[in-house]
């Protein structure tokens, strides 16, 4: 029986400031017993210890990734996959072989973006529908925020040219015809999401599986989820029966929270393993969709500011805001336009001034375009910004078409948060981009594009430290999740959740960070992967 484990040899950067860089970890269980010098580690080292030795191998404190669809990436791995596709007509090909192997089901996921086509054309139903007479397709873009559904999802979901558009959302019209195209913004893609099925039970835990083992091999060892209808039951099933290898912080819904108060749930409930306490919400749309929500119009389209949501614009936000708050449940709101952006703050300012104080932690989701004067407000109201740095690398090839380049010194502000004081936390939104904690680092140190158009990056100053990265995706993070006296550092009394990359991303070419891999993840004090 193995009591313990040293891993001996290594560079370690615990992302803990008394002592920041270390040689050795001994853990004993799921928890770190010692964190020190090779030599002082050998007190540890009897012949029921294991010794792994590291060979001068850069290890950091798990990743933790602060905004992912779990549940939605998993099923994401075993859908149809248009990310790569740079053409209409290739589009049209990957559907219609799709199709051919799997008649006369729901078609779902996608993850196009039309951004990589020459034109930037959005698709029609009518590229699809001679070969989907009988299969219902709705295929999303990238970013979750606007879908094609072929004419047999339409006509499931009840959509014709009479439909009128939700509040909230959009349903995109042919300008001659006024007949629907088949693509859905925000709120207007419930009314297909409404009727498709259900997953079963075993397909549920194949998307979990698929997902834990794309967290082990980038070295993720927490996840803080965007949780949606039936995600959380089949992530306590996960847990009971041993297959959730990394921690789950779970944001429900905001329309839930009547259900969490009744059942007096708070903030971080839970285990180590599973917590619930948080809720989200949605103040606007994405930048790619034309529906981030702006003070001024888009240069590409100036007869629109973006999408304000429903509940944005109804007040119902403010209100489910300050109950929640009052009742103590963290909130966690998608804003990302600059004007959503201010519009929230607005909110967490009554909120402020009405509701007693506590430790609320309040997170704003993305923030990727924001006023100067916005930057100071989350610092002065303590506000966590949740960002996602590998967004930049994508959305950087269109967005001064879209905004123009004025607006591109107010996006993806990284260094000015941190010089104001405001806790960054980075993630991925997974599966809008890959789960791969290494690529937003590259993003956030060098604010390169994948076009390669800036050739300092977009926004130079705002680059930060290979460090100011690392921390923003560990003990960072950690803080957003209540953890930081669990996991995000390498520490004594903390659980063993660690990795070790294949280079050291301190010392390469901050070029290069992108391509390293991780060789080895501790989760919980098991190697649960290796290279």
């Amino acid at each position: 029986m193995k009591f313990k484990t040293a891993f001996i040899n290594g560079k370690i950067y615990t992302a803990d400031d008394s002592q920041k860089w270390t040689e050795a970890i001994v853990i004993s269980g799921n928890k770190i017993i010692f964190t020190g010098s090779n030599s002082e580690a050998h007190q540890f080292i009897d012949n029921q210890t294991e010794v792994i030795n590291l060979n001068s191998k850069l290890v950091l404190p798990g990743f933790i990734d602060s905004h992912a669809h779990i549940v939605m990436g998993g099923f994401y791995l075993q859908s149809i996959d248009l990310s790569g596709v740079s053409t209409p007509s290739g589009f049209r090909e990957k559907m219609a072989e799709y199709i051919s192997r799997h008649p006369g089901r729901w078609v779902t996921e996608g993850n196009w973006n039309h951004e990589n086509w020459k034109n930037g054309e959005l698709p029609r139903k009518e590229w699809i529908d001679d070969f989907s007479r009988d299969t219902p397709v709705f295929v999303v873009r990238m970013d979750y925020h606007m879908g094609l559904a072929n004419s047999r999802a339409l006509e499931l979901a009840g959509i014709s040219r009479h439909t009128p558009d939700p509040a909230g959302g959009k349903i995109v019209r042919d300008p001659i015809t006024g007949e629907p195209t088949g693509i859905l913004k925000d709120k207007a893609m419930e009314l297909v999401y409404n009727v498709i099925p259900y997953p079963t039970d075993a397909e549920y835990k194949s998307a979990i599986l698929n997902a834990m083992n794309e967290a082990r091999r980038f070295g993720v060892t927490s996840i803080h989820d965007i949780t949606y209808k039936n995600h959380l039951k089949h992530l306590q099933k996960a847990e009971r029966e041993g297959y959730l290898t990394c921690r789950v912080y779970s944001r429900l819904p905001i329309e839930l929270n009547k259900n969490l108060t009744d059942a007096e749930i708070q903030y971080n409930f839970g285990s180590d393993k599973l917590k619930i306490g948080s809720v989200k919400a949605f103040a606007d749309g994405s930048l790619g969709s034309s529906t981030a929500y702006f003070f001024e119009p888009y240069s590409d389209d100036n007869t629109t500011c973006g999408l304000a949501m429903d509940i944005l614009q109804d007040g119902s936000l403010k209100d489910w805001m300050l109950y929640c708050d009052a009742n103590r449940l963290q909130l966690s709101i998608h804003a990302i336009g600059d004007r959503a952006v201010s519009e929230i703050l607005d909110i967490v300012e009554i909120i402020e001034k009405q509701n007693p104080a506590w430790d609320r932690r309040f997170r704003l989701e993305h923030a990727q375009h924001i006023k100067k004067a916005d930057i100071e407000r989350c610092s002065k109201l303590g506000v966590f910004v949740s960002a996602q740095p590998y967004h930049l690398y994508y959305d950087g090839d269109y967005m001064e078409k879209k905004i123009g380049r004025d607006r591109l010194k107010e996006a993806y502000t990284f260094k000015s948060f941190i010089r104001s004081g405001v806790k960054l936390c980075f993630g991925s939104d997974w599966s809008v981009v890959s789960l791969n904690p290494l690529t937003g680092i590259y993003a956030a140190v060098t604010r390169q594009t994948s076009n390669g158009k800036y050739k300092d990056g977009i926004n130079g100053d705002e680059k930060l430290t290979v460090e100011e990265a690392v921390k923003c995706y560990t003990i960072n993070a950690a803080f957003a999740s209540y953890s930081e006296n669990l996991v995000g550092s390498i520490k004594k009394g903390k659980f063993a959740d660690f990795v070790v990359l294949d280079k050291n991303i301190f010392e390469i070419e901050p070029k290069n960070i992108k391509d390293v891999v991780v060789k080895t993840t501790v989760f919980d004090g098991e190697i649960v992967y290796e290279m």
